[in-house]
């Protein structure tokens, strides 16, 4: 309702027009390689595995992620998830088309929401962000994943805390497909993603595919 009643001023610059102006959107730093080829971070060349992912028991085969979660694209994510914008969805779906490669999978699906957040903010951002990518990919949009457990927000956690907060949250409810890829808003830790995918793996599928529209650096 607040997307229909509210004037419309850029949420990085506050020019009237377009939730998120033209320029505003030229100016997000996007991510195109040299990264990992595994979780996606930013490297200084191509590797199979970086720093930030080495070591870890990923369920996913690869991640990408469209723009670096900075200050201006929190304050859009946080509009996106807390003041009901629901049309930046399409927005952010083109900046991801745009940046990340299709995808070669049997369909696409998103991380579920807690049900609490979500009938409290009367939507869920990376549903709305999947099936805008599901039609700009012309991919199969299904909901494989629902979430049996709430859990504290990740928001100021540790890595360790995060992993621990979703360990078993998500389960399918239906066989998933050999190749599925998987959407979510912002990637911070990939414990989220690592943990859906988990649920995934378990439910048939081979190769796991993450994709969001944000992602937090941590290193350069």
């Amino acid at each position: 309702m607040l997307d229909l009643l509210l004037p419309q001023r850029c949420l990085v610059c506050a020019e009237p027009g377009k939730q998120v102006c033209a320029a505003c959107t030229a100016r997000l730093r996007s991510l195109g390689p040299p990264f990992c080829v595994r979780c996606g971070a930013p490297t200084t060349w191509p590797v199979r595995h970086c720093a930030e992912c080495a070591g870890r028991r990923l369920a996913f085969v690869r991640a990408r992620a469209a723009v670096e979660y900075d200050a201006p694209v929190r304050r859009i994510v946080g509009a996106w998830k807390e003041r009901g914008l629901r049309r930046l969805a399409a927005w952010a779906a083109a900046v991801v088309a745009e940046v990340v490669e299709p995808p070669v999978a049997g369909c696409l699906t998103f991380v579920p929401a807690d049900p609490n957040r979500k009938l409290r903010r009367g939507h869920h951002p990376a549903e709305a962000l999947a099936r805008e990518l599901a039609s700009a990919w012309e991919l199969r949009l299904e909901p494989l994943l629902v979430r049996v457990r709430g859990s504290p927000r990740q928001r100021g956690l540790t890595r360790t805390e995060r992993r621990r907060n979703v360990a078993a949250a998500y389960t399918a409810t239906a066989p998933a497909p050999g190749r599925i890829v998987l959407v979510d808003d912002v990637y911070t830790t990939g414990a989220t993603a690592n943990a859906a995918a988990s649920a995934l793996r378990k439910a048939g599928a081979r190769e796991v595919e993450i994709v969001t529209f944000a992602r937090t650096i941590r290193m350069r």
